[in-house]
């Protein structure tokens, strides 16, 4: 199984206020609140397309990165912070949107299909491959393939918005657990949370 401590962490979104807060920008939240709660500052980083931070979480520095790219080019910053940093994708996790879960569901897992979601088949389009870890934000499913777009690109209502938050809140907590290399308890202990 795979051993490899996480070096990179990648927030999936849509950059400027007007998406903020809506839920395919659910992988920034996750980044941007794991780099408020260790007190790690954004800088905008022009040759990786996007803003990058330097995290200590449990004693090991990880990178923090959201492409400014929009979603469906992230694979363009992503690619570049690999080349930049030296990094494997497997010692990779990148964060996202997921329809498939409910709203205060979060879950690790490790390669796999895009399911839709335009950042990850960018990222797996220019890396030839899946073999990354994700974190999968639950942001619910509108019901029908049609309304999707505009449900990613709208705002979760108050509840939801809650649930959005915890469920980020409990991937935090076994982020120290996947970034000391034990990736494998991280997920067991966040999948196995209640749905």
């Amino acid at each position: 199984m795979h051993m490899e401590s996480l070096r990179l962490i990648v927030g999936l979104g849509n950059p400027g206020p007007e998406h903020a807060k809506t839920r395919h920008n659910a992988g920034f939240r996750f980044v941007d609140e794991l780099a408020a709660q260790v007190g790690a500052r954004w800088s905008i980083e022009g040759k990786l397309f996007g803003e990058v931070a330097k995290a200590n979480i449990g004693g090991h520095d990880v990178w923090l990165l959201k492409p400014a790219t929009f979603m469906n080019l992230s694979g363009k910053s992503v690619m570049a912070a690999l080349r930049f940093w030296k990094i494997e994708p497997e010692q990779m996790l990148v964060a996202h949107d997921e329809l498939d879960l409910a709203p205060g569901v979060a879950r690790l897992k490790f390669d796999g299909g895009h399911g839709g979601q335009n950042g990850l088949r960018d990222t797996m389009k220019l890396l030839g491959h899946g073999k990354f870890n994700r974190l999968r934000i639950g942001i619910g499913h509108p019901g029908h393939k049609d309304r999707v777009t505009g449900w990613v690109l709208g705002r979760a209502n108050a509840d939801d918005n809650i649930l959005i938050d915890r469920s980020i809140d409990d991937a935090i907590a076994v982020m120290p657990l996947a970034l000391s290399g034990n990736f494998n308890e991280a997920m067991k202990r966040l999948n196995t949370n209640k749905e």
